[in-house]
């Protein structure tokens, strides 16, 4: 049994109905939301948050805590009436403000935005995932941190708890992300499925009819089914039940199947889809506060339930206590691993942390996915929070970091597998991989990174958005960027992707032109701490020689300039693979006495968070002759290049044949960016 538990009472009862009631006045006053989900759950989140979840509200960021997912985050009053209780700093008047303007309660839990939120969630299934990749990093870190001490006797214990629902099962990232926690036995995550049948449409039979308790014990999971209603309310006891044997297993991840009735106990809405996502109207809000035995009062909290929910924070100070001595004992005995965690936790860097990293000569062409495997193997001897993998395609994508073992359990009998290894298979599962790596990052003190083909990006691109939107520095390792993959054809030769991807705020993306940039690439990509997607090459790309043109300390800039032109008659931008084809336009011009900058423009995002000084001494307003060239659409180009440039691009999708011939059969050629040019040129003169 959970030691921190006292008797439940009937102030715990009172509780509950405060919380209900709420949920319920939360929503009727700003007239839209999801009351019913938050009034059945109620009794749910309490008990986790008063009886079970290791926290402490006074210290949102304590490192020993346990998480918590609330993945259905339509019911964000489900966590934020909870963090109210506890003392997380949300007030009566914040709820009251729920879903408008400024408030710290916005419809949907955000990461960042609210302390006690771990992960922004709303879009179902992501909470799931996100968590999967918590338990993975935690599993990590014990690694980096306390490998050797027993099971639940390390300050690096702790569990993710997660509250999901119908919905969030229903979504496919859930699936991929619950199938990999399984195998990866992650005794550290539980999960309390909702299973309350209703989703927006009704009832979730309409197309949702498998055995849930069948699929997870087949992905390894063990599962609790707690039939908890009595007279339709969630039986405490048998929750209780459920959440202490879920402490108890600790070789494989738990799902607590919890059947509960929506919107309970209001007398008319309780069992509807309406209640999913409508006010219940003020008739039923006065109605059930006669069910729950409170009075007609709106956001009625009054002094005696104030004064017990917020003991929970006594209970964290307990808790906090006796890890505090577990954690100060580990430091003495830890120096060299707590100094590792002081830099982590402060997110700083070791001195000459970069200095292995690897460097090209232009002797030989090299491939951009070849040169980033290189430089991840190098900065992985420097920085052990450097953890990722591929989803199945690591000798494709270079992902894997060579004697680092593969991220398995314990009992796993595959060849290098190690509990604590650095090497993650995520198997063929993007969705979850992009969903698992933010899970990762948001748990505080590692750097992830996941590969697969640029052209599979539209696989994940719920969680790279979410990514962006958290602010989280993952990196997403995107190879075979081009139709330059050559002969898979147009089903893996992306076109669209790369305006797809910068159409997102907040993601940075990079494709640098040779060896040498990815190497510069990556170590922004380390400094700046940003979502961001690396896109390189599946074939060898020439190595730009820098004693004749300008060396890679542009790329910090976004887009720098690699020939010393004075005064051209036209600015070549170009990205990836087509600079070394730019780089040959601009020589065919020459003999045509036109004078070419070439602009190789590695990350667009980085050069327009330049000033505007830069800017111009890169892309002069005096110079209306532009060109961009890029094997993807035009989208996006038109803000560099113009009323009078000219963009060479790929407008169509890709075919099946090497890559000279496509690059030659769609137009990359230097002969065609020089007709491009001049094109341009006239444009400006006319």
């Amino acid at each position: 049994m959970n030691p921190q538990k006292v008797s439940w009472s009937a102030l715990d009862d009172k509780a509950v109905a405060v919380a209900r009631a709420l949920a319920m006045d939360a929503v009727q006053k700003v007239g839209n939301g999801h009351p019913g989900t938050a009034m059945s759950l109620a009794p749910v989140a309490y008990t986790l948050f008063q009886r079970f979840l290791r926290h402490d509200p006074r210290d949102p960021q304590w490192l020993g805590r346990d998480r918590f997912i609330l993945s259905c985050g339509h019911s964000s009053l489900t966590l934020y009436i909870q963090l109210f209780f506890s003392g997380y700093g949300l007030s009566l008047d914040d709820l009251k403000a729920f879903r408008t303007w400024g408030s710290l309660t916005p419809g949907h839990p955000e990461f960042g935005h609210t302390a006690g939120v771990e992960t922004t969630t709303g879009p179902l299934g992501q909470g799931v995932a996100n968590a999967v990749g918590m338990a993975m990093a935690a599993r990590y870190e014990r690694g980096l941190f306390d490998p050797d001490t027993a099971a639940g006797k390390s300050p690096f214990d702790h569990n993710i708890w997660v509250i999901c629902s119908d919905g969030d099962l229903q979504e496919g990232v859930s699936t991929e992300a619950s199938s990999l926690a399984g195998t990866q036995e992650l005794g550290n995550l539980k999960v309390i499925y909702d299973d309350n049948r209703i989703s927006i449409e009704g009832d979730t039979h309409y197309a949702f009819t498998e055995d849930v308790s069948a699929r997870y014990r087949a992905y390894g999971w063990h599962v609790i089914d707690v039939d908890a209603q009595t007279s339709g309310d969630v039986d405490r006891e048998a929750l209780e039940r459920a959440m202490d044997e879920a402490l108890g297993v600790t070789s494989k991840p738990t799902l607590i199947r919890l059947k509960t009735v929506i919107a309970w106990p209001a007398p008319k809405a309780r069992n509807t889809a309406k209640s999913h996502g409508s006010a219940l109207g003020a008739d039923e809000v006065a109605a059930t506060k006669v069910e729950l035995g409170l009075p007609a009062e709106d956001f009625y909290f009054p002094a005696d339930v104030e004064k017990h929910v917020r003991q929970v924070s006594d209970r964290g100070a307990l808790l906090r206590n006796e890890w505090n001595k577990n954690f100060a004992q580990w430091k003495s005995q830890q120096p060299d691993r707590a100094a590792l965690l002081e830099r982590l936790t402060t997110q700083g860097l070791p001195s000459n942390w970069d200095s292995a990293l690897p460097s090209f000569s232009a002797d030989k062409e090299v491939a951009t996915r070849k040169a980033s495997g290189d430089t991840i193997n190098a900065l992985a001897r420097s920085l052990p929070e450097l953890f990722g993998g591929s989803s199945d395609l690591a000798d494709s994508n270079n992902t894997t970091i060579e004697e680092g073992g593969s991220f398995l359990p314990q009992s796993s009998t595959m060849k290098g597998a190690n509990p604590y290894g650095r090497i993650v298979h995520f198997g063929i599962r993007e969705h979850a991989m992009g969903s698992i790596l933010n899970g990762m990052a948001l748990h505080g003190l590692i750097r992830p990174f996941g590969g697969t083909f640029l052209v599979f990006s539209d696989y994940m691109r719920g969680a790279v958005r979410l990514s962006a939107l958290m602010n989280l520095p993952v990196t997403y390792v995107w190879t075979h960027d081009s139709i330059g993959l050559g002969e898979d054809g147009p089903t893996h030769q992306p076109v669209e992707h790369i305006a797809a991807l910068r159409a997102i705020p907040n993601l940075d993306v990079v494709r640098p032109a040779d060896a040498n940039e990815v190497v510069a690439a990556w170590r922004e990509i380390i400094l700046r701490r940003r979502p961001v997607g690396i896109l390189l090459s599946r074939q060898n790309l020439p190595v730009v020689d820098r004693t004749k043109f300008a060396s890679t300390q542009g790329v910090s800039k976004g887009a720098y300039a690699l020939n010393d032109v004075a005064h051209p008659d036209v600015i070549l931008i170009a990205t990836g693979s087509e600079v070394g084809i730019t780089l040959q336009a601009a020589e065919l011009l020459k003999t045509d006495n036109i004078s070419a900058r070439v602009v190789s423009a590695p990350c667009l995002e980085w050069f327009n968070a330049q000033d505007a000084t830069y800017k111009n001494s890169i892309l002069p307003s005096s110079v209306k002759a532009r060109v961009s060239i890029e094997a993807g659409i035009a989208q996006g180009w038109r803000e560099y290049i113009g009323d009078c440039g000219v963009a060479v691009s790929l407008e169509h999708f890709g075919a099946s044949a090497s890559a000279p011939v496509l690059f030659k059969e769609f137009g990359f050629t230097p002969e065609k960016i020089v007709s491009a040019a001049k094109e341009s040129i006239a444009k400006a003169k006319a």
